[in-house]
């Protein structure tokens, strides 16, 4: 094929001509590629797992917040199709990586499916091509690690190919904000794939946020989730001092948000779940080290956040015994929602997992409820969950709990029945209040 100068290569962005390839058809991949076909583009969705590849092109559902519809009408207009050969890489004129970047038992950053993918791209790597980042990692990575594995082909960033980070900001199921809608911060690596980037994603964003580097960018994405973890850290110490006191952390919160400046409400909750807070801040706290800086702040924050699943377990536990006479050892609990969120059915990092692994480990007998998890799936850190199946909820089931522990509290679930059966309810979202129901015996935790 012929190479695209880089004036051309905007043309075929502009005109939307230009055929995108998307590494990663997960949370964050699928939407990016079904968002860029609609615009009009020709979109390769590429992934290693050739099982959600072939369901993808039948049209199946493999969000539950992604209609199969949005999947049929991309596939039949022959703007998208999803494909496990990434020798069509060479094919494309934009590459977006969309891959993980979790963290090591040791919470060190793993980097190993980035530096993997760009070794894929690199076989295939020809002039003319923008190659674009949005995987969250420390500010750096897209210079550091990404450029010289490309560039070990002869092709120099800049001059035969463009490099760029995007980070991606998904917030799966948030009916207000979708992937076209929030709006794209962008960052290259000099000024061409700079304006590459904005270019491109201009296309089917509706606002482009450029920045001065990929380092700018990287530090964006890391910013909005420290920023996040540490105000929640905070509510959740707060949470703490204030139930030593008698207060009700949930009240105060819906007080002070009746200011109209100076207040942002966080909430409490159980711990931390989903792919970037639990995760984020420690690749930054991770790179500082390289500088001897210290991110005492950050890795407090962390330790609050990664604290709670215990505290709520002890609560349990007390609860238990205050009530019945008895600990954890024998009882049956049932944990309402494991995923990470309300009304999504992601369970990466989701804090019920480790709820209900610190159940189990003081003898307690653990099921749960979940209208949008079937089952569990294989995780590296709670292997002896996987595969773990919602049960039914109902007044028979519920007899047979001596508590019901709210974790995540979707939508689609009959509180009132479990208000009205559950001989105990601990919960840690504030539900039965919110709702106005009044369990038996109810503990805010």
């Amino acid at each position: 094929m012929t190479t695209p100068t880089l004036a051309e290569l905007e043309t075929l962005f502009h005109t939307r001509r230009a055929t995108i390839g998307i590494i990663g058809l997960g949370y964050v991949g699928l939407p990016l590629a079904l968002v860029a076909a609609e615009a009009g583009f020709s979109v390769i969705g590429f992934d290693i797992n050739s099982r959600r590849v072939d369901a993808i092109n039948a049209g199946e559902q493999v969000i539950r917040y992604i209609p199969a519809t949005r999947m049929e009408a991309a596939l039949a207009g022959g703007r998208f199709k999803a494909a496990t050969d990434f020798s069509g890489l060479g094919d494309c004129d934009a590459i977006i990586i969309c891959v993980p970047t979790p963290l090591t038992r040791q919470r060190e950053p793993d980097l190993s499916f980035v530096a993997d993918t760009t070794r894929t791209i690199a076989i295939t790597l020809r002039q003319g091509q923008l190659v674009v980042l949005e995987s969250t990692t420390w500010p750096g990575t897209t210079v550091e690690l990404v450029k010289p594995i490309l560039e070990a082909t002869g092709l120099v960033s800049g001059r035969d190919f463009f490099l760029a980070f995007s980070p991606e900001r998904e917030d799966p199921g948030n009916p207000s904000y979708s992937t076209a809608t929030i709006p794209k911060v962008v960052g290259g690596d000099g000024p061409e794939a700079g304006t590459l980037a904005q270019l491109l994603y201009g296309q089917f964003i509706s606002a482009v946020v450029p920045v001065s580097s990929t380092q700018a960018a990287e530090a964006v994405k890391l910013t909005e989730n420290i920023f996040r973890s540490v105000n929640i850290a905070l509510v959740n110490e707060l949470k703490t001092v204030y139930a030593a006191m008698g207060v009700d952390i949930w009240e105060v919160i819906e007080a002070a948000s009746s200011k109209p400046f100076g207040f942002m409400p966080f909430y409490p909750g159980p711990g931390l779940g989903g792919h970037c807070i639990p995760i984020d801040p420690f690749y930054l706290t991770w790179k500082a080290r390289e500088f001897d800086i210290e991110t005492r702040f950050i890795e407090l924050a962390g330790q609050i956040n990664t604290r709670m699943p215990y505290l709520v377990v002890d609560q349990l536990a007390e609860a238990l015994d205050r009530y019945f006479g008895h600990g954890l050892a024998g009882a049956h609990i049932l944990v309402l929602g494991v995923a990470y969120k309300k009304n999504v059915d992601d369970v990466r990092e989701s804090p019920a997992l480790k709820l209900m692994e610190l159940i189990d480990e003081r003898g307690g007998l653990c099921e749960f409820h979940d209208p949008q998890v079937a089952a569990l799936p294989p995780t590296r850190r709670h292997p002896r969950l996987s595969g773990k199946q919602s049960i039914p909820l109902d007044a028979s089931t519920l007899a047979g709990f001596d508590a019901v522990l709210v974790a995540t509290d979707h939508d689609g679930v009959d509180y009132a029945l479990v208000a009205a059966q559950a001989k105990l309810v601990v919960d840690t979202r504030n539900v039965f209040a919110r709702l106005g129901l009044s369990p038996q015996r109810l503990v805010k935790a």
